[in-house]
């Protein structure tokens, strides 16, 4: 009798060691996975901010060639604060579309006017770097996207769908193209 008790309490509590243990665990690991969400969407806006750097220094060799446009040059400055100020993926993926527009109209009005202007080693190293820049973000982007995917598929699996709603775990936005960027925009250094 003293046996069949022991093995009951024995029972009841690995039972209990083992439920704890999977919520620590799933909890752990929950933690884990919104963190390099948090990593990878941080490299995004490391990499933003490189380009947002480098834009004054090429305003600054237009400037030399040209009278840029005030209009357009408001529209670059304006779009590149909404890039920093923007705190969602959504808003961010908005404001970047909005940047790459009015910093694809500017160039293309200032290499018109301005053909010389692709001989300046400075641009020429500067649109290098704004190249290199936009590959930089695009990869961050999928990293991003792998991180949040791979996240979102582990709290919504069971039972880490339970502990992920009882923990307040929420799935993570994706970056997803803006409306209008399956058109090819139109860039022309002639």
């Amino acid at each position: 009798m003293k046996n069949k008790k022991l093995i009951i309490i024995a029972s009841v509590v690995l039972a209990v060691v083992l439920v704890i243990s999977l919520f620590v665990g799933s909890y752990n690991s929950m933690v884990d996975k919104e963190g390099q969400v948090q990593a990878s969407y941080s490299q995004i806006e490391v990499q933003l901010q490189r380009r947002a750097d480098l834009i004054p220094n090429f305003v600054n060799t237009v400037k030399g060639y040209s009278d840029y446009e005030q209009s357009t040059f408001t529209a670059v400055t304006e779009a590149r604060a909404a890039v920093q100020k923007a705190n969602t993926p959504a808003d961010l993926s908005a404001a970047e579309a909005q940047l790459d527009g009015a910093i694809s109209v500017w160039v293309n009005a200032v290499t018109e006017a301005y053909p010389e202007l692709k001989a300046n080693t400075m641009y020429v190293a500067l649109t290098d770097e704004l190249a290199g820049t936009e590959n930089r973000i695009a990869r961050a982007r999928g990293d991003y996207n792998t991180a949040a995917t791979e996240y979102n598929v582990y709290i919504r699996r069971f039972p880490k769908n339970i502990f992920a709603s009882i923990f307040g775990f929420e799935k993570a936005e994706l970056f997803e193209a803006a409306d209008g960027a399956e058109q090819v925009p139109n860039v022309s250094f002639e």
